[in-house]
């Protein structure tokens, strides 16, 4: 029986058997297949057979979907393939299948929703260094947070536990922006074993100690950030 199965960190979170008609990938709840992660569109990609072939199918996402590290936006799976979706991977074994060779067609053009950005690049350091939200610093990593300096981002501190953190209007993001004029999302703060570092998001303008950044930056002890009218202080601590 063909099966998809899913892990992160080469830990097995799950095995789907694909059996039962169209299996849905996303961050929504309504998915055969939930990725809890912010690179992972709500509706992110599908698999579902034609002609006696499972198909994988990429539902217009933001950050898109590799296999074999690769690129797709629809692609003819074949036993042993490997699906990269946010920092997951979903191994496809179909091991009594005679399939032809995976077929991958051009990316098609992605629909805006509330799914972050993510850098390929950044993207994959997530894949190999990012902890699991809320997931307990690795021996030795210090705690990082931000204290509020001006701006009314709703408290005065935030910690930053989760492996990403957004800065934004948004209403998902970990810290919010008010304003007419503010971005949904203005700039990402990702947590690493190493520390952390902020990446400024589209146009959004993100200074680090009065100078603009226009890509990522490792944060120190003491850095003011500032994001419109918000200034924060980043610290560590153990």
């Amino acid at each position: 029986m063909a099966k998809v199965t899913v892990k992160f960190h080469e830990r097995v979170l799950s095995e789907v058997p694909l059996d039962s008609g169209i299996v849905t990938i996303g961050r929504k709840p309504k998915n055969s297949i939930r990725i809890d992660n912010l690179a992972v569109s709500g509706f992110h990609a599908k698999i579902f057979r034609e002609g006696g072939q499972f198909v994988l199918e990429d539902m217009g996402s933001l950050n898109g979907t590799f296999v074999n590290g690769a690129k797709i936006a629809r692609h003819i799976l074949r036993n042993g393939d490997t699906v990269l979706i946010g920092r997951h991977l979903l191994n496809f074994e179909a091991p009594e299948m005679d399939s032809p060779p995976g077929q991958a067609m051009g990316a098609r053009s992605v629909r805006g929703d509330e799914t972050l950005v993510i850098d390929s690049r950044v993207q994959q350091r997530m894949l190999h260094d990012m902890p699991e939200p809320g997931e307990p610093a690795p021996g030795g990593e210090r705690q990082g947070g931000f204290t509020v300096i001006t701006g009314s981002p709703g408290r005065p501190e935030f910690e930053l536990r989760d492996r990403v953190t957004s800065i934004g209007k948004s209403a998902d993001a970990g810290i919010r922006l008010k304003g007419l004029f503010a971005p949904k999302v203005a700039a990402l703060i990702n947590r690493r074993r190493e520390g952390y570092f902020i990446n400024p998001v589209g146009s959004a303008g993100v200074r680090v100690n009065g100078n603009r950044i226009a890509g990522r930056y490792d944060l120190k002890d003491g850095d003011i950030v500032e994001v419109g009218r918000l200034k924060i202080q980043f610290y560590l601590k153990e």
